[in-house]
């Protein structure tokens, strides 16, 4: 398969903050790793002048989703703090980019970029027909942005080099990515778009 990116195109960077990077409060196995293949994306994105969204959970400590607040998770990302910065060695373009925070309010989750944020709009206002998402987890937040873009109406493609998953259940992260593909998602690699 080869593919084009084209002007009407945006790269969506999914939740690489260091809470979920190995030794985080939330940990996503081997997430670390993949910060090369994500900075190759990002640097073909900067040189084309195209949009790059970076999400990233920005919770009060007072969050629902945490264990001492009723929730499921550790507390991790707390607005501010080092756990929520992005992680080591991550490219953040000076120019082009946006910084996209979710499960900003106690009492509302967001495993999707799309949920309670901007980003829709901002797609949108730039005529974005198609996504290209990358970041962790497979299983979880990318899944979510990759499916919320779906449903409203963007094509995608899941940087299938540039996402890893927690697996918390083994087969997750493959049942994710085959709801994906269900849904109208393209998975492709690096070499399919840029090496020719």
């Amino acid at each position: 398969m080869r593919l084009d990116i084209a002007e009407h195109d945006a790269l969506i960077v999914v939740d690489m903050q260091n809470d979920f990077m190995p030794g985080g409060a939330l940990p996503v196995p081997g997430a670390d790793t993949i910060v090369p293949t994500l900075n190759r994306y990002i640097e073909r994105f900067e040189e084309r002048a195209l949009p790059i969204f970076f999400t990233r959970d920005w919770h009060p400590k007072t969050h629902l989703s945490f264990r001492q607040n009723g929730g499921v998770w550790p507390e991790h990302c707390i607005e501010g703090s080092e756990g929520a910065a992005f992680c080591e060695g991550l490219h953040i373009p000076s120019d082009n980019r946006f910084i996209i925070s979710k499960g900003v309010s106690e009492e509302f989750d967001a495993y999707s970029g799309f949920q309670g944020t901007p980003l829709a709009a901002l797609l949108n206002e730039r005529g974005t027909r198609r996504l290209l998402v990358c970041g962790v987890a497979t299983d979880y937040c990318v899944r979510h942005t990759l499916l919320g873009a779906e449903n409203l109406g963007f094509r995608t493609l899941l940087l299938e080099d540039a996402v890893k998953g927690v697996d918390l259940h083994p087969g997750d992260c493959d049942a994710a990515l085959r709801e994906m593909m269900r849904k109208g998602a393209i998975l492709c690699r690096y070499e399919d778009i840029f090496d020719r």
